[in-house]
Parts: structure tokens; sequence; C-alpha cells
């Protein structure tokens, strides 16, 4: 009841619908769609009695089982010729007849309008707070440049005077057929509006309505929607690894709401992200974190943020967050649901774990990179040490192939990071073969161009790895040199750590690859037998299965 108003829900279902037969009785994400409006009804603060009108007698059933009561309608109501008019007066006057009582406002509920909340139903009711409104109805903003036909001169018009960006149009709203309010007083078999008339605006999402298996499929995924929070670490001494495999992540999450959370001391997550326009907010301490998360709602938090700690992910949990963690050594990692580690391939025994390369995200710019060709002759040699290079690999390299024979063009990429950029600009400027760059953002373009790659063991094995060029490995640290992947059997030259690396067997096995010209097309062939392009759909198909079943416990609890 609202303001001493009796409140009657009228929801239309018939049981030969054409465009998606049965389609009030189909399953949508689990539950039959008729279950949604009447859902929300009975969610409703205001509403008194909530009533399916029906001529089928399954649809009756279910109607039931969710707690609507039913009211049938006879065969005339229900050819597709009749208008909803007859059919919401006829449920009103049985419903009443039952109840021994008039109801004050009645409203139409549509079936077919699942993603209706029942808030927005709220809204409606309290419109008519004002006693001079007659009907309320849903609408959506639909500012578009339109255009009319002119049947007489047989030609076509706009209906707008200039053409300007859709949020300076003029407001012009749809219908959605959602909800429909009205006053009983002006319920007829032929109207159910009155005069003055007034509207409830709602979002894309709300004004979904199923007619078509197009809606159903955009109704699906709303319902599949998750808000996921990605809280990502990238500062100058780890690098951007962490926020470019999570901004990979969410370019493919296109049906999900994510928003990045990083720490307001991160400025280059925060220049990242500003420069590829992604929500994010910053916290200054893990109190002022777990408050965003509770504001934005989030269901699954992804952490990128290397090594966690069993407080933060027990925390998390104990919120009921579904905790999904990239690379974690970490003892929070046992906590998670998941933890992802592309570039550990031994066991780690625990069943939360998923390691090696299927769980690798390619950045989108390799999916569009054909394979390399492998020519007779190496000409061009790319050196590339991410974005951190504290042993200063990069100059060690340089040196070795200098001093060998090789005439070819040697590409150098450093990082933002790289310390000395000037000294080493100076050292090779007067050299024709040295080229360096600085910040790429088309690293596959300078991956693919080379002939042979000289590399750290990190995640770029794997982006070669794609493309399929000879390489030489170097780890920079103890961490990497436990990374499994860049081996002989995978297409790679592995020499171990760079520090410790004698600069007479860099040239040896440089020099090795150059003049083999099979061993080189060997090392390619093997590169290619790995498919690196189904990565997000691995991580993906792991996540939905565990969210499935966290799911389900939480019903259960």
């Amino acid at each position: 009841m609202f303001n001493n108003n009796m409140i009657l829900v009228v929801i239309p279902a018939r049981g030969g619908s054409k465009g998606i037969p049965r389609k009030n009785l189909r399953l949508l994400k689990n539950k039959p769609l008729i279950s949604y409006s009447i859902e929300v009804a009975k969610e409703s603060q205001y509403v008194d009695d909530v009533v399916v009108t029906t001529d089928d007698s399954q649809i009756a059933l279910i109607a039931e089982k969710f707690g609507a009561s039913v009211v049938r309608r006879s065969e005339e109501l229900s050819t597709d010729e009749v208008l909803l008019d007859p059919v919401i007066h006829d449920a009103m006057i049985q419903k009443e007849k039952l109840a021994f009582d008039e109801y004050d406002i009645i409203i139409t509920l549509q079936p077919t309008s699942p993603l209706i909340k029942a808030e927005t139903l709220d809204n409606v009711i309290e419109k008519f707070e004002d006693f001079s409104i007659d009907s309320v109805i849903s609408v959506v903003d639909d500012r578009h440049l339109s255009w009319g036909y002119d049947e007489n001169n047989n030609r076509y018009f706009p209906t707008y005077i200039e053409r300007i960006s859709k949020e300076n149009l003029p407001k012009s709203f749809r219908e959605t057929g959602a909800i429909l309010a009205t006053r009983r007083s002006f319920v007829h078999e032929n109207s159910r509006l009155g005069t003055n008339i007034d509207i409830v605006e709602v979002s894309p999402e709300e004004s979904v309505n199923i007619e078509k298996y197009e809606d159903w499929w955009l109704a699906e995924n709303y319902l599949m929607r998750r808000n996921i929070a990605m809280v990502v670490a990238a500062n100058d001494e780890i690098g951007t690894r962490h926020i470019d495999r999570c901004v990979s992540l969410a370019s493919k999450l296109v049906f999900h709401k994510v928003l990045f959370l990083i720490r307001d001391n991160q400025q280059l997550a925060i220049d990242t992200l500003d420069k590829l326009n992604y929500s994010y907010k910053t916290f200054e301490d893990f109190k002022e974190l777990f408050d965003i998360l509770n504001e934005f709602g989030a269901q699954i938090v992804v952490n990128d943020i290397m090594d966690t700690s069993e407080d933060y992910i027990l925390t998390l949990k104990e919120n009921g967050y579904f905790v999904v963690n990239f690379e974690d050594l970490g003892v929070g990692m046992q906590h998670a649901d998941v933890v992802f580690d592309e570039l550990y391939e031994h066991d780690m025994s625990e069943e939360n774990v998923y390691t090696g390369y299927k769980y690798f995200l390619l950045n989108d710019e390799f999916y569009y990179q054909p394979p390399k060709i492998i020519k007779n002759d190496v000409n061009r040699v790319l050196i590339n040490f991410g974005e951190v290079d504290r042993l200063n690999l990069t100059e060690k390299v340089i040196d070795s192939i200098l001093s060998t024979t090789y005439d070819g063009r040697i590409d150098v990429i450093v990082g933002r990071s790289y310390e000395n950029l000037e000294g080493l600009i100076s050292k090779y400027e007067s050299n024709p073969l040295v080229q360096i760059y600085q910040n790429v953002l088309n690293v596959s373009e300078f991956m693919f161009n080379a002939d042979l790659i000289f590399t750290s063991n990190d995640k770029s094995l794997y982006e070669i790895c794609s493309i399929g060029v000879p390489a030489i490995v170097l780890s920079k640290d103890d961490r990497e040199m436990s990374h499994t992947f860049a081996n002989i059997n995978n297409g790679f030259v592995n020499l171990g750590l760079g520090e410790s690396l004698d600069s007479q067997n860099l040239i040896e096995e440089f020099a090795k690859l150059v003049n083999d010209y099979e061993l080189r097309l060997n090392l390619h062939n093997k590169m290619l037998s790995f498919n690196l392009r189904n990565g997000f759909e691995n991580i993906t198909s792991v996540v939905e299965e565990k969210y499935r079943t966290f799911e389900f416990n939480k019903y259960l609890n």
C-alpha cells in the first residue's frame, strides 16, 4: 500500500507467443522468464497483490509457484489482435471480485521486461503522491538523428532541424512497455491512460523488451554481467606488465562492468589508465579499498599486484568476494578462489592454481600479427629486456653483438625505467647499426620484423612464441630463473642468469644461430606448435566454472 492506496500489479502472459515460442516459460539464466516480473512485483515495498492473467495452464502453474495469484483469460482475450487494455481491465475486475474490494492503482508489468528493478517500480508508484497525476509510464532516452517518410511526395526527410551531437538534441523518450501504472478510474476496456501523464526514465538495461531472439540474447548477457574490480599495480620498479595484462582482460570483458583500483602513489598506473580511458579509483590504504569495493558492488576481485598477504585475501573472502589472483607467490594465494601464473610450469600442488602457457593472456596487438617467415640471413636483431633492466643486460648484449662480424641492424627497446638512457644513446649514436627506442607501443611490429631476438625470461617469451621468432633468453633475476618455458624444446635458447653469463658464451650462441638457418627454422616451428591465442577463453572457462560453484555454495549457506 502507498498513501492508503491499494495497489494491484497485473502481469499479462499469453501461452501463444509467436516471435519466441513459449517464451514466458523459457529459462532465462536458469529461471522462467515470467518469474522475473513476479519477483520484482513481490519485492516492491508498496504492491499489495500480484496477479497473472493467462490462457495457459503451464504458465498458471509456474506463476503460482513463484507466489502470484492467477486469473484465467478467455479465448476471446487471447488472440494476437487483442490489445492489452481489455485484458488488464478483465484481470482487475476478476481480482476485485475475489478480493471483495477495489484497488486504487493498477499497474501493468510486462513479463517481457525481465531487467526492470523493484526500485524502479517503487519510483513509479511514488509518482502518485502528486494527486494530479493520472498515469505513469516507463520510458528510455531515445534521442537520435531520425528520418521520416513522406508518402505523398515519395521522399525521406529529417525530423531534426540541425545535425548536432546526440547529447545536444532535445529530449525524446520512447516507451519501454515495461510499466504502465494508472489510477483505477482510468482503467477501461479500451484505455488505461488518464489525462495527466508522468514518466519514469529507466536505463538502457532496464528498457530491454524481449520480442526477438536478439532481445533474449541481450537480456541474458545483462543478467550474466558481473561487477569486476581489478586491483592492479604499475610503477618504475615492476613496470607495466601487471596493468597491461588486466587491460587486455578488461578489453575482452565487454559484457561486464570493470573498475580498476590502484594505490594513489602509483602514478604510472594512473597515467596508463588515463590514456586508455578506463574507469578507475585510487585508494590510500586497504580500508579505503574495501569501502570502494562495497560502493561499487563488486562481485569478483582480480588482484594483479604480485605477492599477496594472507590477511588481505582472507578479508576479501570474509566480505563475500570471489577472488582471482595473477602471478601470486605470496601466502595469500592459498586462500584465493583461483590463481593463474602462466610463467610457472612446475607442479604447485594447490588445487586453485593454474599454471602454464594456456593461461597466458596475449596482448591484443599480437592477435593480428601473422607468423614470422624465417629467412636464410639474419639482417635485423631486436634487444628487449622489458620495462626494468637494472643489470643493464641491454648494453652487455649490444657490445657482444658489435664485437662479432654481424653488420645488420640492431633495434634496441628500453623501458621508461631504464637508467642512464642518455648515456646509452651517447655511446652508440655514432654507430649506424644501433637504433634505440623507448616507450614503444607497437612492440609486436618490432618482434615481427626481427630475425632474432634477445629477451628476458618473462611474459615476452609468449609474445615472441606467438609469432615464432628465434630468441636467446637471459634471466634478469632468480625469480625469472624459475620460469621453465624458455628451453630448447619449446624453441628458445636459454643462457641462464644474464648477470653471470660470460660474454664469450653469448657471442658463440649468437654466431651459432646467425649462421644456422635450419636451427632457426627448427626453433620457429617448435614455437608455433603452441596455441597462445586461447588464453582468455581458458582463463574465463576456469573462472566461470569456479564461480558457479562459489554462487551455489553461497545459495546453500
